[in-house]
């Protein structure tokens, strides 16, 4: 199955907060210019952030929903620091916190 591409990877899923993580925050991002250069930018960014365990390029509203695992506030400013506030492309996050992780996982249903 790996042969043919149906399984991608082979991972051991971590609980974050046993290792100093314990802060998950789903971020909706807007952009401003939804070019093929800009776009494919800001996903290199977002790739190359060790912060964000997932990135999906979406329709409706936004542009990009990230999974933010950090380990306090601080870590997650840094980060916003970091990535969004320099890109003149980012017209806008908006941040939501989990008070809970009630089900996570990469599990496909077949």
């Amino acid at each position: 199955m790996e042969s043919n591409g149906i399984i991608s990877a082979q991972t051991a899923q971590i609980n974050p907060k046993a290792v100093g993580l314990p802060l998950t925050i789903v971020v909706e991002v807007e952009l401003r210019a939804e070019t093929a250069g800009r776009i494919d930018e800001v996903k290199r960014s977002f790739q190359e952030a060790p912060e964000i365990q997932q990135c999906y390029y979406v329709t409706g509203e936004v542009d990009f929903i990230l999974i933010v695992i950090v380990g306090d506030m601080s870590e997650y400013e840094d980060m916003t620091q970091r990535l969004f506030f320099p890109n003149d492309n980012i017209r806008k996050f908006r941040t939501l916190v989990a008070m809970n992780r009630t089900k996570t996982g990469m599990r496909v249903n077949i």
